[in-house]
């Protein structure tokens, strides 16, 4: 059967978005997985994946137009000879079998094919976890793997507020303070592999290692802080991300309220960003970067996944740094510069042009020297 690719559920309190690029045209053939589009909406990006594969058929948007949730984007179909009937076209947009915005609890970001799916293994929507976007092949592997409880099945209530914070350091005490200054969330613990269970980290119960997640998820809390800064080494950083995925869980995006984020900054999930830091206009910045107390990122600055900002750090207008980059505290990038992914910019460094992949600049010098 030919599949319709229809357009999410971004943001509950935004049913349109707009259609950044496109990746597919018409006729095309593409695997299952393969990017379709990229979608943006005043707090969110997303790239829509193909769910199935197929040959795109009718494709009804171009980029830069707006689109809403439940519009048809096109088929996929196992023929480029097929073309939809007419009464299909007429559904293209808005169509009576997808998904309204009223049918989703807040907070949950689904696609039209895996809201389906949930519907016939009797899955309730409201356990599913929010955040990230849900689609077919989520639904199914949360099913196989039991965690998500079927229809008649007990399940714990969602606490859509409560989150974890994991480590136990002195990031984990700033990631407290960070989330006790934003005065919503209810935190319910401290995971750290390397800490005792029983004691308390400025008050908040240590609930044990990693191990407890499983049972955290089953107690209906979903979100998590990753409080391991991986200065060091980043890759720990990585693997706790990681391994919070694989349990279900959704790193938001934190802001501490006396940081100033310009209203087009785009935010990935896992950022976290730090008291008296600015984020420049149009800046974007990748998964689970850290921006920290003080920091100066200027307007259309692009930042890679994993990105650490040191305190005090600055960095002029139009900058990009690479994924897995560390900018030591008072370092200046000036306008314009590229830094390569992996590397390591020492502290009151002083950067005039680009940096190659894996370099080191030393502390306190201009680079180039």
């Amino acid at each position: 059967m030919p599949t319709p690719v229809i357009f999410p559920l971004l943001n509950p309190n935004e049913p349109e978005a707009l259609l950044a690029a496109l990746h597919v045209q018409e006729g095309q053939y593409i695997k299952s997985g393969d990017p379709l589009c990229t979608l943006e909406t005043t707090k969110s990006t997303a790239e829509m994946e193909a769910e199935t594969s197929g040959y795109v058929i009718g494709l009804r948007f171009g980029m830069g137009e707006t689109v809403r949730a439940g519009d048809l984007l096109c088929t996929l179909a196992e023929s480029p000879e097929w073309r939809p009937p007419d009464e299909y076209i007429l559904q293209g947009k808005n169509s009576a079998n997808a998904a309204q915005p009223s049918e989703i609890p807040a907070g949950l970001r689904i696609s039209q094919p895996a809201l389906s799916l949930a519907r016939q293994l009797g899955i309730p929507l409201e356990t599913l976890p929010a955040g990230p976007l849900i689609t077919e092949s989520l639904v199914r592997s949360l099913s196989d793997r039991g965690t998500v409880p079927l229809s008649g099945a007990p399940h714990s209530d969602f606490d859509p507020m409560a989150i974890v914070v994991y480590g136990g350091g002195g990031h984990g005490k700033t990631m407290i303070e960070l989330l006790r200054a934003l005065d919503g969330y209810r935190i319910v613990g401290v995971l750290d592999d390397g800490l005792p269970a029983g004691e308390s980290i400025l008050d908040v119960p240590l609930l044990g290692s990693g191990e407890m997640l499983s049972e955290l998820h089953h107690q209906g809390v979903r979100l998590a802080a990753n409080a391991v800064g991986g200065i060091g080494n980043v890759a720990i950083r990585i693997q706790v991300f990681q391994r919070l995925a694989q349990a279900g869980f959704v790193c938001p995006a934190l802001a501490h309220p006396r940081a100033y984020v310009e209203p087009s900054a785009v935010l990935s999930p896992g950022v976290q960003i730090f008291p008296h830091a600015y984020i420049g206009s149009d800046t974007r910045l990748g998964f689970g970067s850290i921006i920290n107390t003080g920091a100066i990122v200027s307007h259309d600055c692009v930042l890679g996944d994993y990105t650490n900002i040191s305190p005090g750090a600055i960095l002029a207008g139009g900058v990009q740094i690479g994924e897995r980059v560390l900018i030591g505290m008072g370092a200046t990038i000036n306008l314009l510069v590229k830094i390569g992914k992996g590397a390591r910019i020492g502290n009151n460094a002083t950067v005039k042009s680009d940096v190659p992949e894996g370099a080191v600049v030393r502390a306190g010098s201009v680079y180039p020297g």
